[in-house]
C-alpha cells in the first residue's frame, strides 16, 4: 500500500543565498582594505539584490527595508567608505539579517505548476 504523496506548499529558496550571503560577508571580515575586498562588495550586493526578488515573491515586503540598504552600502560601483569598526559591525548586521531573510522567507508554491 502506498501513501499519496502531499506536494509542499511553499519552497525556500532564499535559503540558499541568505546562507552564501552571510558566510561571504563573515569572511570578508578578513579581506577589508585588500584588494580582493572587491569580490565582496559584488558578492553581496548581487546576493543581496537576489534575496530582494525573493522577498517580494514571499510578499515579506518588510525585508526590502535592510536588503536594499545592504545592496547600496556594498555596491562596488559607487562605494561608500566608513572607518574600520563601522565596516566591521556592519558586516556583523548584514551576516544576521541574511540569516533571518533566508530562514523566514517562504515563496508559496504555485498550484498550476
Amino acid at each position: 500500500m502506498s501513501r499519496p504523496t502531499t506536494q509542499p506548499t511553499f519552497n525556500r529558496a532564499a535559503l540558499a543565498p541568505g546562507i552564501l550571503g552571510a558566510i561571504v560577508l563573515i569572511g570578508g571580515l578578513a579581506l577589508i582594505g585588500g584588494e580582493w575586498y572587491l569580490y565582496v562588495q559584488y558578492a553581496v550586493s548581487i546576493l543581496a539584490l537576489i534575496l530582494c526578488v525573493f522577498a517580494g515573491q514571499a510578499k515579506q515586503w518588510w525585508w526590502l527595508a535592510g536588503l536594499i540598504p545592504v545592496a547600496v552600502l556594498w555596491n562596488p560601483v559607487w562605494p561608500i567608505t566608513f572607518g574600520d569598526v563601522v565596516i566591521r559591525l556592519l558586516h556583523l548586521a548584514g551576516a544576521v539579517l541574511f540569516v533571518a531573510v533566508a530562514v523566514t522567507v517562504k515563496i508559496p508554491v504555485d498550484p498550476r505548476r
